[in-house]
C-alpha cells in the first residue's frame, strides 16, 4: 500500500532541501573551475536531500512508510537506467580494449582527407553512432578522434568538437537509449520503440543545417599523415565479435521491452552474460582473451554516480512537493510553448534533471508532446557547452581547446538548427499527423 505524500515545499525542509541543491548545482556547473568532479555534489545532494526529509518526519511524529515506498520507487528506477548504462559502458570499452576504435583513427587520417570532409565524417559517425552508444560514449571516443587528427589547429578542433557535440545529442534524441534523457522517458512508458525513430527527420535535418554553418568556419587543406612511421593498428582476437554481440544485445533489449514488458536493463544484462561466456570461451580456445572487470574497471564511474545523485535530488523535490509548479507553467503557457522551452532550460541547467523533473511532474501530454519534449531536452542541450553530458565529456576530453567561450561563439548556429528541428516537428506532427 503506498502511502500518500504531505507537500512540504514550504516548510523548513522545503527550503533547506532547495537549497542544498541550489549550492549542489552550482559546484556541478562550475566543476573545470573548483576541479571537483560533477559526481561529488550531485551524489551529497541526492542522498542528503532524503536524509532531510527523513528527520523532519522522525521530528514532527510523522509515518515515515511514505518516504520508503517514495525510496523504493526511485531505486527502482535509477537502477533500471544505471545497469542500462553500465552494461553500454562494458561493451565500449571491451570495444577499445581491443582496438576496433583504433582502427577506426587510423582509417580516418590515412585516408588524406581534407579538414573539411573529416568535420562531415567525424560528424555523421557522432549521429549515427549515439542512437546505438549514447550520446556521451560517442561524444568521448569521436573527440579523442579528433584530437588524434590534429592536435594543434584549432579552427578545426573548435568547430569539429561543436559538431561533435551537437550530432551525438541530436542523434541521440530519436533512439530510446541515445541520450539519458530518452532512455528515460523509454523506460517511463511515454513512448515505444518505434514512436521516437519519428523523431529522425527534425534531429538529422537541425543538425545537417547546424553542421553546414559550422562548416564555414573549417580551414581548408588536409592534416599531416607520415605512413612510413603511422602503422595500421591491429584489432586483437574477438574485436568485430564483440561488436556484433553489441548489436545483438540491444536488439534483444528492445524486443524484450516490447514484447515481454521487461525492463531495458534485463536484456542488457542478459548481452552482458553472453560477453562473458564469449570471453570464456576466447581463452579456453587458447586466444587472445579480454577480462570483463578490467574493463569494467575503465568504465566512467563518475557519470554513473552523477546519473544517480542527480536523479536522487530531483526525486526528493519531487517528494517535497516543488514539481507541482511544473503543472501550473504547462497549464499557463500550454504544451508546445512549455516543452520548447525545456530545450532553453536545459541548456541552462542540464537535461538530465530537467527531464526528470517533467518526468516526475508528468503533465498530462499526448504523444506527439512528449516527442517534442524528449527532442527539445536532447538537442536543446547543446546550445550551451555544459547542457548535456555530450558537452561536459568533450570539454574533459579537449580541455583548453574546447571550452565555454569557444562553444559560445558559434552557438548561434545550433539555435538555427534547434528552430529548424522544431519547425520540422510541427509540420510532421502537427500539420501531417505523420507519427
Amino acid at each position: 500500500m503506498e502511502h500518500e505524500a504531505i507537500n512540504l515545499a514550504t516548510t523548513w525542509v522545503g527550503w533547506a532541501s532547495l537549497a542544498v541543491f541550489v549550492i549542489a548545482y552550482y559546484f556541478i556547473a562550475t566543476e573545470e573551475k573548483y576541479e571537483i568532479n560533477k559526481s561529488k555534489p550531485a551524489l551529497f545532494a541526492g542522498t542528503f536531500m532524503f536524509m532531510l526529509i527523513g528527520i523532519y518526519y522522525a521530528i514532527n511524529g510523522l509515518n515515515p512508510e511514505a518516504v520508503h515506498d517514495e525510496l523504493e520507487h526511485l531505486i527502482l528506477e535509477i537502477s533500471e537506467i544505471f545497469f542500462f548504462l553500465l552494461v553500454a559502458m562494458t561493451f565500449i570499452e571491451t570495444l577499445l580494449e581491443r582496438g576496433v576504435f583504433d582502427l577506426m583513427k587510423y582509417k580516418l587520417v590515412s585516408k588524406g582527407y581534407t579538414y573539411k570532409k573529416l568535420f562531415w565524417l567525424t560528424g555523421f559517425l557522432a549521429f549515427f553512432i549515439s542512437p546505438v552508444a549514447d550520446n556521451l560514449t560517442t561524444a568521448l571516443i569521436l573527440s579523442t578522434v579528433l584530437f588524434t587528427i590534429d592536435k594543434k589547429n584549432l579552427a578545426f578542433l573548435v568547430p569539429g568538437a561543436i559538431n561533435i557535440v551537437v550530432a551525438a545529442n541530436a542523434g541521440g534524441a530519436w533512439s530510446p537509449f541515445g541520450d539519458i534523457t530518452t532512455l528515460m522517458s523509454w523506460t517511463a512508458g511515454k513512448g515505444e520503440f518505434v514512436d521516437f525513430l519519428f523523431l529522425f527527420p527534425a534531429s538529422v535535418v537541425g543538425w545537417v543545417v547546424t553542421a553546414f554553418l559550422l562548416s564555414l568556419s573549417v580551414p581548408a587543406g588536409e592534416p599531416p599523415f607520415d605512413g612510413a612511421t603511422e602503422k595500421k593498428p591491429i584489432v586483437l582476437d574477438g574485436g568485430m565479435a564483440v561488436v556484433y554481440l553489441g548489436i545483438l544485445t540491444i536488439v534483444i533489449a528492445v524486443l524484450g521491452h516490447t514484447f515481454f514488458h521487461f525492463p531495458a536493463m534485463w536484456g542488457m544484462m542478459f548481452g552482458l552474460a553472453i560477453l562473458k561466456l564469449y570471453s570464456f570461451q576466447l581463452k579456453r580456445s587458447g586466444k587472445n582473451s579480454f577480462n570483463i572487470y578490467v574493463n569494467m574497471e575503465k568504465v566512467e564511474n563518475d557519470t554513473l554516480l552523477f546519473f544517480f545523485g542527480i536523479l536522487s535530488a530531483v526525486g526528493a523535490l519531487h517528494f517535497l512537493g516543488f514539481l507541482e509548479y511544473i503543472h501550473h507553467l504547462y497549464d499557463l503557457v500550454g504544451p508546445t510553448a512549455s516543452n520548447v522551452g525545456v530545450g532553453f532550460l536545459s541548456a541552462i541547467v542540464d537535461n538530465v534533471p530537467v527531464m526528470s523533473a517533467i518526468l516526475k511532474a508528468s503533465p498530462q501530454m499526448d504523444i506527439a508532446q512528449w516527442m517534442l519534449v524528449t527532442m527539445t531536452a536532447g538537442i536543446g542541450g547543446s546550445l550551451i557547452s555544459f547542457g548535456s553530458a555530450a558537452g561536459v565529456g568533450v570539454m574533459g576530453k579537449l580541455r583548453g581547446i574546447y571550452t565555454f567561450g569557444a562553444h559560445m561563439k558559434h552557438s548561434w548556429t545550433i539555435l538555427v538548427g534547434y528552430i529548424i528541428s522544431i519547425i520540422i516537428w510541427y509540420v510532421q506532427f502537427e500539420i501531417m499527423g505523420l507519427y
